[in-house]
């Protein structure tokens, strides 16, 4: 795991698009360019980092200041606590997170609950892009659950 750079942005896109294109209910919004230049602003502008082996990104995590705005991992790297090891590094000096969730997104909703964060908020999506429901979750330094 290292900080990410700009120049890690396409490689951000292609996991972060994958997820998107690989989940039936998951509208595609934007282009993989479109996706490309959005992790390039998590880059530069939240406390991001990559998850790599051999040079290829796996995934990434971005946090800005209570916030995790981004976890996205290729289908080969779940499974393998690589999502937890981004996550741990999000939580790193800090006392709560926040994070959104669709709700339809049974497997992170269980990770995120296995890693301490509970539900505190749901919507209709009527706040997002999407428009999918939505969950809002909170985890609080020494709420951890074993897993």
């Amino acid at each position: 795991m290292r900080k990410a750079e700009p120049g890690d942005a396409a490689a951000m896109a292609v996991v972060l698009q994958g997820w998107l294109v690989d989940t039936p209910w998951m509208p595609v919004l934007h282009t993989l360019a479109d996706t490309e230049a959005f992790c390039g602003h998590l880059t530069k502008a939240t406390d991001c980092w990559v998850a790599v082996d051999a040079e290829q990104v796996l995934g990434f995590v971005a946090r800005g200041k209570d916030w995790v705005t981004a976890l996205y991992l290729a289908p080969d790297a779940r499974g393998r606590g690589i999502g937890a090891t981004l996550l741990a590094q999000a939580k790193a000096g800090r006392d709560a997170l926040q994070l959104w969730c669709f709700q339809s997104n049974a497997g992170a909703r269980r990770f995120y609950e296995r890693h301490g964060f509970v539900a505190e908020e749901f919507t209709d999506g009527a706040g997002n892009d999407e428009k999918l429901p939505d969950v809002r979750y909170v985890w609080r330094s020494g709420q951890e659950i074993s897993q």
